[in-house]
């Protein structure tokens, strides 16, 4: 650059939370062989493709309409080159990967989108992308990732998959947060059976796509550690008893082997999970508290239709979820078609369980 001022860019670059600059603007970090990104592309493009029509229903179940999510186009690319694809205004739903396959995970979509989006699900015309249009978008894009979740698991074997709460935003497509280096990006179209078709972004972060394309082409086994020269030594010598072996090497034991400590954590015995089993169909009432409160006998027989009850539990916090009017998890209400449900946010701890019975 001739002059002092910064490129447009430069600027969106910044706004984004990139690192550094390449000459003439370009975005710099970590950049995926041409080689590896052909085969993460297409290990993406193999997994999403047989995900979407599960990720269809799921949009489905929860607008009430017919929706499809078609696709995806899967590519390697980076922030600069995708900006340039979005709309102005784009809503970002940050949902990464905390465990398994931890890294920067994300769905995008324009203001036009989500605003379709919000209006089927709240079944309202004109809305505006508020904070309540914010969290219906994100329980859309938690199930979708909950769907995604349980696909890898399955394919991969791997069973501590985990993603943080997704968190919605509408922003100028310049202070998106996309990743500040190269990514792999998913191109999906999403019908909502009203005449118009909208595009919807998922992006892996380079890690965590990388990641997800060893384990789903089989991943490669881990190489054996090599032998310390002692334990070559002692595998060669033959087996002679537990005693040390005077008149050799000093009268130092020639069979020398690591201690084996027993494992610590409690396991089951079969007898035990074989008792387990005998109950395993046995029916438990499971109850969602909502809150609690306490009333004098005479306010009590005060009440009658239109009467308020105050609980002791403020807005927004987890409900308790109780087997046998006992705690055992604490959760947020859900809405699936037409009926309340309750995700588990919260298990509680034995020691929290035992001092509830006290």
């Amino acid at each position: 650059m001739s002059d002092a001022a910064l490129s447009q860019d430069e600027i969106d670059a910044l706004l984004s939370g990139a690192n550094a600059f390449e000459t003439g603007g370009a975005v710099t970090g970590t950049v995926v062989p041409p080689g590896e990104a052909g085969e993460i592309v297409k290990a993406l493009q193999n997994f999403l493709s047989g995900t979407a029509g599960a990720l269809s229903s799921n949009i489905s179940m929860l607008t009430g309409v017919a929706a499809t999510l078609t696709g995806p186009e899967v590519s390697f690319t980076n922030r600069e080159a995708l900006v340039q694809q979005l709309p102005d205004m784009v809503t970002v739903v940050k949902a990464d990967f905390s465990s398994g396959f931890p890294g920067e995970h994300m769905f995008v979509m324009g203001e036009d989108a989500a605003k379709a989006l919000a209006s089927v699900m709240n079944k309202e015309e004109n809305i505006s992308l508020d904070e309540m249009a914010m969290s219906v978008i994100g329980e859309v894009v938690s199930q979708l990732v909950g769907t995604e979740i349980t696909a890898l698991t399955n394919k991969t074997g791997n069973k501590s998959i985990a993603s943080v709460s997704p968190e919605a935003a509408n922003v100028p497509k310049a202070v998106a947060a996309l990743p500040g280096s190269d990514f792999a990006r998913a191109l999906y179209t999403l019908d909502l059976a009203e005449g118009k078709k909208y595009q919807v972004w998922e992006i892996y972060g380079a890690g965590i796509s990388s990641d997800i394309a060893k384990a789903l082409n089989g991943g490669a086994p881990a190489a054996p550690a090599p032998k310390k020269a002692h334990d070559m030594a002692a595998s060669m010598m033959p087996n002679m008893g537990a005693g040390p072996m005077s008149g050799m090497g000093g009268g130092q034991p020639t069979n020398v082997q690591s201690v084996q400590f027993p494992n610590l954590m409690p396991h089951p015995t079969p007898q035990e999970q074989g008792n387990i089993g005998l109950i395993m169909d046995v029916y438990m009432e499971m109850t969602v508290e909502l809150g609690r409160t306490r009333k004098l006998i005479k306010e009590i027989l005060g009440m009658g239709e239109g009467t308020i009850i105050e609980l002791d539990k403020l807005a927004g916090e987890p409900v308790d979820i109780l087997v046998n009017h006992k705690l055992i998890a604490k959760g947020e209400v859900v809405v699936i078609d037409e009926n309340f449900g309750v995700r588990v946010t919260e298990i509680v701890s034995p020691m929290e369980r035992m001092s509830e019975m006290g």
